[in-house]
């Protein structure tokens, strides 16, 4: 560095921000008169831009390729003991395990939108369970246990994992979905 001499704005203002106070000490003299100008200067820091309110996802797994899971179960954690042994099966049949997926019961956030969702998770499959396109502020409406492309993401909608589990027509539909992944 040529000289210690700095203009910058952002430099000077980590030198300046500390309060200043005068002592009545004696042997020191103080001078009472202030120019106008001096009063009047104002100091304009940048202005700060809104930041936009991140959620805070509480979610199961480590997400580790990006395959987000979502239940939507208002009385358990993830679903009843039938919903979750239907949940491993479907784990189990693409050859997932816990370190690959994120799974979030979609109970807990409701409201939150299919870009909230995305810029949090940044997911390339999403299997939706009891949760529809339009709850995700998605503008198609999408068939259920079907591959669906929303942009470059992959999706599957679904039934809550408890009607699906009762549901045979539904389950054999989202198996042959299931095949068709290529995981």
């Amino acid at each position: 560095m040529d000289s210690e001499l700095t203009a910058d704005k952002a430099a000077l203002h980590l030198f300046f921000t500390d309060d200043v106070y005068l002592v009545n000490e004696p042997g020191i003299q103080v001078d009472t008169v202030v120019s106008a100008a001096v009063r009047s200067a104002s100091i304009s820091q940048p202005s700060a831009s809104p930041v936009a309110q991140t959620v805070d996802f509480k979610f199961l797994g480590n997400n580790k390729r990006n395959i987000l899971i979502l239940v939507n179960d208002e009385e358990n954690e993830v679903s009843d003991e039938m919903g979750r042994e239907l949940l491993r099966k479907i784990v189990k049949s693409v050859n997932l395990s816990a370190n690959d997926f994120a799974l979030l019961n979609y109970a807990k956030y409701k409201g939150t939108g299919f870009q909230a969702l995305q810029d949090y998770f940044s997911s390339t499959l999403i299997f939706a369970f009891g949760v529809t396109a339009a709850e995700l502020s998605l503008a198609t409406v999408h068939p259920e246990n079907v591959i669906v492309q929303e942009g470059t993401i992959r999706m599957i909608f679904s039934a809550e994992l408890k009607t699906l589990d009762k549901n045979p027509a539904g389950k054999k539909a989202l198996w042959g979905s299931l095949q068709n992944l290529g995981l």
